[in-house]
């Protein structure tokens, strides 16, 4: 069985495993790089960034909760 080229298969030079993308964006942000490799206005850009946001947002809850039981500590043990 012959493999079949991207142009038999329909796919485009920007077509590839989103998950890598991702998984790139993801990465991006715990390392405290900040722009996107990908052309704006393509699917992988848009993947980064959902890889990006989603780390962030997963941050953004530990340190939530983070503070928040450091606060009630402190006001727990100063009444």
């Amino acid at each position: 069985m012959q493999k079949q080229s991207r142009k038999a298969r329909g796919l485009g030079k920007y077509d590839a495993p989103l998950k890598f993308q991702f998984d790139q964006g993801y990465t991006a942000f715990k390392r405290g790089k900040v722009w996107n490799p990908f052309h704006t206005d393509t699917m992988q850009h848009r993947e980064w960034e959902r890889g990006f946001n989603k780390a962030y947002f997963e941050q953004l809850e530990r340190i939530k909760k983070y503070e928040l039981g450091r606060r009630g500590k402190a006001v727990s043990t100063a009444a």
